[in-house]
């Protein structure tokens, strides 16, 4: 291998090394020894290929693994430590120094102290709150050279008269006001904006629904719809800039459910809410119309969103609850001014029945009040056990007369035209026992009494007493009592007025 190596690159051998007769030989030993320099570098070279791969055969079988011809991928491979001191350059007295400096600095620990044995450190002393004795555990892991940590610092008991606490809560409840004052200030502003685009949005609903003759109450409802969404959209926009995201689309979709959860909770009211709309847009009766409800009869003189307000002919005024209204038969006497009343009278079975209806038909005729069109009807109605009776049917304008008080006009008519004209109205016949016998006593003729003289009767033409204060009808008097007396329910009144002259 000297000889090889001292050779020169070329293969030429050195000048004082060539002679005759020995060229051919020196040419053979170099081609020799040039192969067994390449074919030692080329062993090398497997010797090094194989070797790890040896060496990884070796700890796949020893662990278990499955032998692959590659490496292992790199992310897979274990972690070696940054760096493992042997020596460590901090000794234990620096470490111990450092740390009771920092420990006494901080104000934190009371008689704080540390004592290092080969890297470990022991901490002892007393501190207030379990964040402090983690922070001093935490401080002295992360010292240079430390290989372990002891923490025995004591936690001490608060007294009861420390109001430290409290100072602390409320300084942070201070920052915090002050930390979200300006986004108080600014949402403020935001919704009294927001309030003034809101009525000057409800105002103009409402001059451009009432230009369009809607009723009070839808009136009333879209305006203060059309506010709503105005409000609704201004807290959107407070709560878009506080950062409440969440909040604002809680609120903007949890406003139909809540509407759902007032309207279960609050069927009742509800219910005459919804009423009231139907009735006022429906218009079923009017101010001053005489109607019946659930038996109850009077003037209407009012529409609230929560009742229907009655004044009886008795002058007493009655709610009605809007649902009830609208769920209950109506019966509205001033829609139609024309009025039927009808009414029974008996006659005996001795008189002639046409003759009777005959009576009847010229009295209802003559009478001032009754109408021609639709024409009275007097009408068989039953035989009864000791009359004939006859059913009595006439029609009369509402608005101008009182039925009670024209029935009771034609019934006294009546009556005395059947007696003029000798027809009887006979009692119900009742049969009389006397179970000891009656006496009987026999008077003479001369005591026998004189025959009662005949009773006077009013003239024919009289159509109204005194008694019976004329045949108007009383719903103008009622009228006025209602205008003079206290109105029991408060509240815009929802129905149109009557037309003139009506």
């Amino acid at each position: 291998m000297q000889t090889v190596t001292g050779r020169s690159s070329s293969g030429a051998a050195p000048p004082g090394d060539a002679g005759p007769g020995k060229g051919p030989i020196a040419n053979g030993r170099l081609r020799s020894s040039g192969l067994f320099l390449l074919t030692a570098v080329m062993l090398a070279f497997l010797a090094g290929i194989a070797a790890p791969l040896a060496a990884q055969e070796n700890q796949g079988a020893a662990t278990g693994e499955e032998k692959t011809p590659f490496p292992a991928p790199k992310e897979t491979a274990p972690q070696a430590p940054a760096r493992v001191e042997v020596k460590p350059l901090a000794r234990d007295h620096e470490i111990r120094e450092r740390l009771e400096d920092i420990l006494k600095a901080t104000g934190w620990f009371a008689a704080p102290e540390a004592r290092v044995n080969d890297g470990v450190v022991f901490l002892t002393g007393r501190t207030e709150t379990a964040e402090f004795r983690k922070w001093a555990g935490d401080l002295a892991r992360n010292t240079q050279d430390v290989a372990a940590v002891v923490n025995q610092i004591e936690l001490m008991a608060p007294s009861i008269w420390d109001f430290q606490p409290a100072v602390d809560g409320l300084r942070e409840q201070w920052r915090g006001v002050v930390r979200v004052s300006p986004f108080v200030v600014f949402g403020l502003l935001i919704l009294a904006v927001t309030f003034g685009v809101a009525r000057l949005s409800r105002a103009a609903a409402r001059v451009s629904l009432r230009r369009r003759d809607i009723n009070p109450l839808l009136q009333d409802l879209i305006s203060r719809g059309v506010a709503l969404v105005v409000l609704l959209v201004g807290l959107y926009i407070v709560f878009q800039v506080a950062g409440l995201t969440t909040v604002a689309l809680t609120i903007m979709g949890g406003t139909g459910l809540l509407g759902i959860v007032l309207g279960i909770a609050f069927r009742d009211i509800t219910e005459n809410l919804l009423a009231s709309i139907f009735l006022s847009v429906q218009n079923p009766f009017r101010n001053g119309d005489l109607i019946e409800i659930a038996g109850i009869t009077g003037f209407v003189q009012m529409l609230t969103i929560r009742a229907t307000v009655l004044m009886t002919p008795d002058g007493n005024h009655v709610q009605i609850p809007n649902a009830t209204v609208y769920k209950s038969s109506i019966h509205n006497y001033t829609s139609n001014p024309n009025r039927r009343a009808e009414f029974t009278v008996g006659i005996g079975y001795d008189d002639g029945i046409l003759t009777a209806q005959e009576v009847v038909l010229k009295i209802l005729a003559e009478h001032p009040a009754i109408l021609k069109d639709p024409e009275p009807l007097v009408l068989v109605e039953n035989l009864g056990k000791s009359t004939v009776d006859l059913r009595i049917y006439f029609w009369l304008d509402g608005r101008q007369h009182s039925l009670l008080k024209v029935k009771s006009s034609v019934i006294r008519l009546v009556k005395r035209g059947f007696q003029e004209a000798g027809i009887s109205m006979p009692d119900e016949a009742r049969e009389i026992i006397f179970p000891d016998g009656v006496a009987v006593r026999l008077i003479a003729p001369e005591g026998l009494p004189q025959a009662a003289a005949p009773q006077a009767f009013e003239p024919p033409e009289t159509a109204s007493t005194d008694a019976e204060g004329g045949l108007r009808s009383e719903a103008g008097e009622i009228q006025q009592q209602a205008l003079h007396s206290r109105t029991p329910e408060a509240g815009q009144n929802l129905l149109k007025p009557p037309p003139e002259g009506a």
